[in-house]
């Protein structure tokens, strides 16, 4: 995914591979693709002979879906929400805190 959502434009299954590096098989690349487009997470188009993919969401809004699902998993998400913000540094927590005041204004 990191190297789809750092390009500007569709990639083929051989340019992911490029990008990815790590000694994986061009089919090993292709089913992973293929999967991650099943499941949403990519867009596939023809391109000639070969297929491109892209993401469906930009790196940020799937973080946020990840999360939004882990929330939804547990008992607490009280608890879980506090724990998060209790990790935060403090340039993390002011950027929770502006964007929840300027939330709250908007009511």
């Amino acid at each position: 995914m990191a190297a789809l959502w750092a390009s500007r434009t569709p990639l083929t299954t051989s340019q992911v591979q490029a990008q990815v590096g790590a000694g994986l098989a061009y089919n090993t690349v292709q089913t992973i693709l293929t999967r991650l487009a099943a499941k949403g997470l990519l867009e596939r188009a023809e391109r000639g002979r070969a297929h491109v993919y892209w993401p469906t969401k930009d790196e940020a809004s799937s973080a946020a879906a990840q999360l939004r699902t882990t929330l939804r998993a547990v008992g607490d998400r009280g608890k879980v929400l506090r724990e998060f913000a209790a990790g935060l540094d403090d340039d993390e927590a002011e950027i929770l805190r502006q964007w929840l005041s300027e939330r709250s204004g908007e009511s």
